[in-house]
């Protein structure tokens, strides 16, 4: 295989919803340029991409598959990504990777939610875009429909350089508006013929080529004098425009393709080689020290590490981006995150469905695997002797759903956190947390159907079955109102004994409050001489404000730490619902002590007591967690959701429109979302999703209060 410099190669992230035929269009793809001889089938199961037992089970791509193509002298790598949101993963690794991003279009469903996510992004990370419309064969497909779609999506700088002759069952020929050629294909598609463009299209064909020259035109000012003075461009000139409008995200170019008959599939590869960016064409990316790391092939040898796969018989195999540098088969490298060294015996170009074609050497900006490694994990830096480069631009989304996860068996706890920490290799947005506050493992993934393929997965790949459980809801614990307690303890066993006495007086914390001068209680006044304080800031969240102000010697000074500890533990254990306690101040303002018997232990436990006697008396109250929740809605499907929000508990925070979609804003609380990418997906047959991230710690409803204390004392009559 040909070694191809930088400005050879193409990476292109091949995007799209579910069904949009990614998977069918990779096979015909690779058919094109002879990396297969055969092009598979889904319903057959023998496709280059979802060859995992998993995504032939459930019919979905699970995971990203990336392979190559060769054509022209280019070298295309693409990575097809799963078109569920579920597996958004996959699409946001292939996008920080790659520099062109093709989103494919269903013909016959036009823009969905999904391919509205993928555009944005594309647009956030200001990645240039394509567009290929698929499935033109099928009966209902109608171009223009589509097509004014897709610019009130994404706006005018959609540009279609292609249109469809007789479309839907007996599509077999495409006007080519940029070329101003006829493309015709026969029944097994394939090498097309290339004809004039029929009289009758002639004066439609003109219209959208002096469309796109004008849109070429507008990406360059020397190409816009010169549109301006004589018409006209020539087609260098034209395909210098587009290039240009494509690398800056002036135009979205649009194609026209039947991947299921290899029809149009042909053309679009010969353009995505020719006018697409290179690395080189790119803005350099920066390492982690913030230094722009520029795709030079004769610079130090950096490898950034994008994605882990475990394949049947041959164990892990590790894919790469060569950052900077040129890499040869059996170089030794540095991994700088965790600081040992590795040999990469063999490096390979992927050809999707666990095949790789074996190479010598590979130039800055190509991607490529490798296998057996021994210390390498997904987001590694692999480093040359003179380059110390560390990676860290790819950011994922938050979660949306969670499940308490346990073995069947329970001694098989390790056996499932070893297996879940090695899938996690796989997929980043798979988030593992042992919680000691809930005494469950939570798992975190972006939706019902991502847990539920990993369950499969460790259920038939690793015969061990689990249990999926309601994650338990981390609340908060509070007060409302100052209250005061005194707790004395004191305890005789012969010799010295335990002795010490507390006093102290609780209350709210907010932010910046001023401090204590004076409390009353049932008429007695209470005046306060602040000696110390000390902020704690609660690793659960909030604030506990311990005070000293004991006078006369009261207390030892030297007692006031193990007073504080006393008091943490039961902010620990909150009364009303065992939860985490916070935003509480507490004044200790007398007490007693004993010549002998005092020590640290014994006013631990006064202060502890003490403060949970308060805590009790100061209108304690649980907090739940709330958060911010952003749902993009098909117009028709605005109202069902509204309603559904609300009958969660939701507050509406705004409304708006979001390019041809709805976008709603609301504040609601996790207890109730739990389910809701289930229900949201149900309510609206799949076209609507929604990002959801936590923005406080807010007091729950009194019927609800009422409700969880009850449960909770009945937990705790159970244990006992």
């Amino acid at each position: 295989m040909k070694v191809y410099q930088t400005n050879e190669i193409k990476n292109i992230a091949l995007l799209g919803s579910h069904g949009a035929g990614k998977t069918t269009l990779t096979e015909s793809l690779l058919f094109e340029s002879g990396i297969i001889k055969r092009r598979g089938k889904i319903e057959t199961k023998n496709t280059v991409s979802d060859y995992f037992p998993v995504e032939q089970e459930y019919g979905y791509s699970v995971f990203s598959t990336v392979f190559h193509t060769e054509f022209n002298g280019k070298k295309l790598n693409f990575i097809d990504c799963p078109g569920s949101d579920d597996f958004i993963g996959a699409s946001v690794s292939a996008l920080h990777i790659c520099d062109t991003g093709l989103i494919v279009i269903n013909g016959q469903y036009g823009v969905e939610v999904g391919t509205q996510n993928q555009f944005r992004q594309c647009a956030k990370l200001n990645k240039p875009l394509v567009f290929a419309i698929n499935d033109v064969d099928r009966e209902n497909f109608d171009f223009n429909n589509v097509l004014e779609q897709m610019k009130n999506s994404f706006g005018p700088k959609v540009q279609p350089i292609q249109y469809p002759l007789n479309s839907g069952p007996n599509f077999n020929a495409l006007i080519d508006v940029l070329l101003m050629k006829k493309y015709s294909w026969g029944p097994d598609g394939g090498v097309p013929t290339i004809e004039e463009i029929p009289a009758e299209e002639l004066d439609r064909a003109q219209e959208m080529h002096d469309a796109l020259i004008e849109a070429a035109a507008s990406n360059d000012d020397t190409l816009m004098e010169k549109y301006f003075e004589t018409m006209e461009l020539t087609e260098d000139e034209i395909r210098l425009g587009v290039r240009k409008g494509i690398a800056n995200g002036g135009m979205y170019p649009v194609f026209c393709v039947c991947a299921a008959k290899d029809m149009g599939v042909r053309r679009m590869m010969e353009f995505l080689g020719n006018v697409c960016p290179s690395p080189i064409d790119m803005p350099a990316i920066n390492n982690s020290k913030g230094e722009e790391v520029v795709p030079d092939a004769n610079g130090a040898l950096s490898l950034f590490f994008f994605k882990t796969a475990v394949e049947p018989h041959i164990g892990g195999v590790q894919y790469f981006k060569v950052m900077r540098g040129t890499l040869t088969e059996g170089c030794d490298l540095t991994n700088t995150d965790r600081g040992s060294k590795e040999r990469l015996a063999q490096i390979f170009a992927c050809a999707g469905g666990g095949n790789r074609i074996q190479v010598s050497e590979m130039k800055a900006g190509d991607i490529g695997c490798t296998v057996k490694l021994k210390d390498v994990k997904t987001g590694n830096t692999l480093n040359g002797k003179d380059s110390e480069d560390t990676f860290n631009f790819i950011k994922y989304p938050n979660p949306k759903y969670s499940r308490a996860i346990r073995p069947e068996n329970e001694s098989d706890i390790e056996k499932m956190m070893t297996i879940l920490n090695r899938m996690r290799e796989e997929d980043p947005t798979w988030i593992i947390e042992q919680s000691k506050e809930l005494k469950q493992t939570i798992l975190y993934g972006q939706g019902e159907f991502h847990l539920r393929t990993l369950k499969w997965r460790i259920e038939n790949n690793e015969k061990l079955m689990i249990q999926f459980d309601e994650p338990k809801i981390p609340y908060r614990e509070t007060i409302t109102k100052a209250a005061r307690a005194d707790y004395r303890h004191k305890k005789q066993s012969g010799g010295s004994g335990q002795f010490g006495e507390v006093h102290l007086i609780v209350e709210p914390y907010t932010e910046g409050m001023p401090a204590p001068e004076v409390y009353r209680f049932n008429g007695q006044e209470f005046k306060m001489n602040i000696k110390g304080q000390e902020e704690v800031q609660l690793e659960w969240g909030g604030k506990l404000v311990f005070i000293n102000s004991v006078v006369g010697g009261a207390i030892d000074t030297r007692f006031m730490p193990a007073i504080l500890k006393g008091i943490m533990g039961r902010m620990e254990q909150g009364p009303l619902t065992g939860s985490y306690a916070r935003d509480v101040r507490v004044i200790v303002y007398d007490g007693k002590m004993h010549p002998v018997d005092s020590n640290e232990i014994s006013f631990m436990l006064a202060g502890r007591n003490a403060f949970s006697a308060a805590f009790k008396n100061a209108g304690p109250k649980i907090l739940e967690p709330i958060y911010d929740v952003e749902v993009l809605v098909p117009d028709d499907y605005m109202g069902d959701v509204m309603s559904d929000l609300q009958g969660r508990r939701g507050m509406i925070m705004g409304m708006g429109a979001d390019s041809g979609f709805q976008k709603l804003s609301a504040k609601v609380p996790l207890k109730e979302m739990s389910n809701y990418s289930t229900s949201l997906s149900s309510l609206t047959g799949g076209r609507a999703s929604f990002t959801m991230k936590f923005a406080s710690y807010e007091l729950v409803p009194t019927d609800v209060q009422d409700k969880l204390i009850k449960e909770f004392e009945a937990s705790q009559k159970e244990e006992e």
